[in-house]
């Protein structure tokens, strides 16, 4: 029995959000990465036969249902932590999701509108390569916010040996790919459903091929490397009344682990006061470090009070002492853009230090147990672009983040799996602490070799193999994606004109 047309628009519709709300068990903590691929190839075949408005407003709906569950959390991070009044938190978390959604729906306006009406052409062709696009512009429109971006929900899957060479957009753009194929495999029949089998072999074998070659050495002995996880909690982390405890367990986890260290790191902000103002406390470290032979990675803002400027920063204490400050900010969290059209913001949500200015793009690498690090901060882990600015020179990374903004949510899964990606595409280990979890270490491969639990002080110490050599993300970076993807969405407009323009006409 056919369904009446409005009533099949309305169930497509409804499919098409309870679609994009399940999209997020396919990244951390659930990983069940298969449903990335089968969630896209299910939107796939709903913009089939659509309309463009239709389309775009399906993609739209896919999209409040995959960030609407996927990044709920901000609403946490600014009511909860930012004492921000409940509709104003809601309000800023709707606008970010809505946000998200117009991706997805210029992605189905565009696929529909203007793609060649082959399935080979539509589906292999242009539909991966306008959504690789778009999720590289999502990177850096308006700052940036990559947040869930395809290719981090397959780290665990045969697709993650793309990693290496074109990043995660790459990973990105072979789970569109794989999408299409499976889309076309049920659709095809016959001879061209076993090319198109065929085709989704290629992909995948071509991916855990590529996975099996190695990139980096070893560039000296493992070193051990302790991880701080002090879990001051964010509502008296910046009370001055708490911060002597506060130093005092940094203090006394540290010394814990001297034994067994050559590397300590504490996290982002650890020293929760300025660097000019906790300089006793900071030469007593010093001090400490030298007589012990240990070298320090501290999170503390720096900044004067006579200039106004001030930087979120990492200082490194023992055989070198340097800075690294943050290049990165995080948009009203760090910094307040469009200040005079916005500067309400500040005065709904209590964000303590929320107003510091970038560090430079290029900046000396601090080295630790006489080798040289890449060292991030928090939100710059989101970017791979970032992370290259310190490769192929840094031997290992360091991300210091304060992931306590996020509560018991998905956010502190999703950002170590964000970290996992970077290890991957770098061929890099990473060692990242947190104030109350996720602490952990990574190795190259992107596997968590170990991790702290939520909530809980801990000091993770472990092996760090410092390695050399250039994966060729590091080489190139994003730009082969992008230019390829440039290309297959031509080529695709161009076949598909012509094809229309050689039918003949009807007498």
């Amino acid at each position: 029995m056919n369904l009446p047309v409005w009533r099949a628009s309305a169930i497509g519709d409804v499919l098409a959000v309870v679609l994009g709300a399940l999209l997020p068990l396919a990244f951390a903590p659930f990983d069940v990465w298969p449903l990335a691929i089968l969630g896209l190839a299910a939107l796939f075949g709903l913009w089939q036969g659509q309309s463009p408005r239709r389309a775009a407003w399906r993609g739209g709906l896919f999209g409040l249902g995959w960030f609407g569950v996927g990044i709920y959390w901000v609403f946490i991070s600014l009511h909860q932590y930012g004492h921000a009044p409940v509709a104003f938190a809601v309000l800023a978390t709707l606008a970010l999701i809505l946000a998200m959604a117009l991706y997805p729906a210029i992605m189905g306006y565009l696929l529909v509108r203007w793609a060649p009406r082959g399935d080979g052409l539509r589906w292999l062709m242009a539909a991966p390569a306008l959504w690789t696009v778009l999720e590289w512009v999502r990177s850096w429109l308006f700052s940036g916010f990559p947040w869930m971006a395809m290719g981090y929900s397959q780290i665990s899957s045969p697709l993650s040996g793309f990693a290496p060479y074109f990043g995660v957009f790459g990973v990105g753009w072979a789970v569109a790919m794989s999408a299409g194929l499976l889309l076309m495999l049920f659709r095809a029949q016959g001879w061209r459903r076993l090319s198109v089998g065929l085709g989704a072999g290629v992909l995948w074998i071509s991916a855990w091929m590529l996975a099996q070659v190695v990139w980096v050495e070893p560039a000296g002995e493992p070193l051990r490397v302790s991880l701080i996880q002090g879990n001051i909690s964010q509502d008296r982390k910046f009370e001055p009344e708490e911060l002597d405890n506060t130093l005092r367990r940094y203090a006394e986890m540290s010394a814990q682990v001297t034994p067994d260290s050559d590397v300590i790191i504490w996290p982002e902000t650890a020293i929760p006061m300025f660097y000019d103002d906790a300089r006793e406390f900071v030469e007593q470290l010093e001090a400490y470090a030298h007589r012990t032979g240990v070298d320090y990675l501290i999170g503390i803002p720096t900044g004067s009070w006579t200039t106004r400027v001030f930087q979120n920063s990492v200082l490194s204490l023992g055989s070198s002492q340097g800075f690294y400050h943050k290049h990165r900010l995080l948009p009203f969290g760090e910094y307040l853009p469009l200040r005079q059209l916005l500067s309400f913001f500040h005065n709904l949500v209590d964000i303590p230090l929320g107003d510091f200015t970038p560090g430079g793009k290029r900046q000396t690498l601090l080295r630790v147990a006489g080798q040289p690090v890449g060292v991030s901060i928090c939100f710059e882990a989101v970017f791979g672009s970032e992370i290259r600015r310190t490769l192929p020179d840094a031997r290992f990374l360091v991300n210091v983040s304060n992931d306590a903004w996020f509560g018991e949510s998905l956010a502190p899964y999703q950002h170590l799996q964000i970290a996992q990606m970077r290890s991957l595409e770098s061929g890099r280990y990473m060692a990242r602490a947190t104030n109350t979890g996720i602490s952990a270490f990574i190795d190259s491969h992107g596997r968590i070799v170990k991790h702290s639990p939520l909530f809980q002080a801990v000091a993770l110490t472990n092996p760090v193999q410092p390695l050399q050599g250039a994966t060729p993300y590091v080489r190139w970076g994003d730009r082969p994606v992008v230019i390829l993807m440039a290309l297959l969405l031509g080529l695709a407009g161009w076949v598909g004109r012509r094809g229309r323009h050689s039918r003949p006409t009807a007498p």
